[in-house]
Parts: C-alpha cells; sequence; structure tokens
C-alpha cells in the first residue's frame, strides 16, 4: 500500500487478510467490485483474478516445455558420449586421441571450433559454459572459421598436467551459464583418462 492511499485503506486490508473467506460469502460482490484496466477500462476481481491465474499458467507451461526440451538434449547428448566414448579408447596415440576429440565434437555436438589446450593457462575447478567475448575467443579458437560467441570450458587433468577441452560455437545461446553440466563433466573425465593412459602406457604421448 502506498503513502498516498486514503488512511481508511489499511483496516479494509487488514480485515480481508484476517477472513480469507469473506468473498466466499459475498460472491455477488466479488463479481461486481470493477478494478482499473488502463486505457481498456476496468475488470471485474474475477476477471482480474483470472487474468492472473492464466499468466501464471502460461508460465508453468513455458517452464515445463523448456526442462522437457532440456532432457531430451541431455538423452541424445548421452548417447552421442557414448558412441565418442569408444572411439576415444580405442586410440592408439595422442595425435590421433585429440583429432577424433575436435573432429568427433565438432560433428556430434554440432559446433564450429574444438581445441585442446596444454598447459592451461589458469586451473580452472569446474566446466564453465556462457558466451564469449572477442579477445577470448580468438585467444581459445585462432584456426575458427567463423566468430565464435559461446563456449564450454571443460578443464582437463593427468598426473603430468592441466588442460583445457574448449568447445565453441557462433550461437551465442548454444553454451548457457546455466545449462547443465552432467555430461561435460563427463567428458572432460574421459578425455583425462584415456590421455592419462596414453601417457603411462602408449605410443606417441607428450
Amino acid at each position: 500500500m502506498t503513502a498516498s492511499a486514503p488512511k481508511g485503506d489499511a483496516k479494509v486490508v487488514a480485515y480481508l487478510e484476517a477472513d480469507p473467506k469473506f468473498f466466499l460469502r459475498h460472491p455477488d460482490l466479488t463479481a461486481r467490485l470493477r478494478l482499473p484496466h488502463g486505457p481498456a477500462g476496468t475488470l471485474s476481481l474475477v476477471e482480474h483474478q483470472m487474468g492472473l491465474l492464466r499468466a501464471q499458467v502460461e508460465g508453468e507451461r513455458r517452464r515445463l516445455a523448456q526442462l522437457i526440451a532440456r532432457a531430451r538434449d541431455n538423452e541424445t547428448l548421452a548417447e552421442r558420449l557414448h558412441q565418442l566414448t569408444i572411439q576415444l579408447i580405442l586410440a592408439p596415440d595422442r595425435p590421433t586421441l585429440e583429432a577424433l576429440v575436435a573432429e568427433g565434437l565438432r560433428r556430434e555436438f554440432d559446433t564450429e571450433a574444438v581445441s585442446l589446450i596444454f598447459p592451461a593457462a589458469a586451473a580452472q575447478p569446474q566446466v564453465q559454459c556462457g558466451p564469449l567475448d572477442p579477445v577470448n575467443a580468438a585467444a581459445l579458437f585462432p584456426a575458427a572459421a567463423r566468430p565464435i560467441l559461446s563456449a564450454a570450458l571443460i578443464p582437463l587433468r593427468t598426473p603430468r598436467q592441466a588442460g583445457l577441452l574448449a568447445i565453441g560455437s557462433a550461437d551465442p545461446a548454444r553454451f548457457a551459464p546455466d545449462m547443465g553440466t552432467e555430461q561435460l563433466n563427463r567428458l572432460g573425465e574421459l578425455v583425462s583418462a584415456c590421455l592419462t593412459a596414453l601417457e603411462r602406457h602408449g605410443p606417441g604421448h607428450g
């Protein structure tokens, strides 16, 4: 309630808050009450409440649709990770592994740029997703044919060094700060494990 409201308003508000069933006992009054509605005129209290409920339902519907879409995206991503996992495990050396990672992510995840960076410029404890400014985009993806506007930065760790797997997209909304990172974390763990195995046992390791 604003400071300019009539003094009696406080008593009316207090009474209605103390007796929430007031309008149930007086349905005719509910229908007769008119509320300002801008240039279009006035609405009854019932119409006003129905409008609020419709807006709330529509908001929940959009939110549910977004959750379903993300769940489907995660399911598709899991299947693609499975196929890529098989290829990486069979990689005979590090150059082949890095080529498979770059090619596989560009193909299966529909992204424009992939970089494996060793050693990483700074330690990164977890996956980070979001928009990318031109300076960082040029540093992470110097060979990109198109401007990279968003990216997922995935930390890589082996006993010998720490690195970074950067996945970039020309779509500014492709990698958002609020997107789920579970599958990307698994991807980082997978690549790290394959690199570690090659460091210990495989030929061609760096």
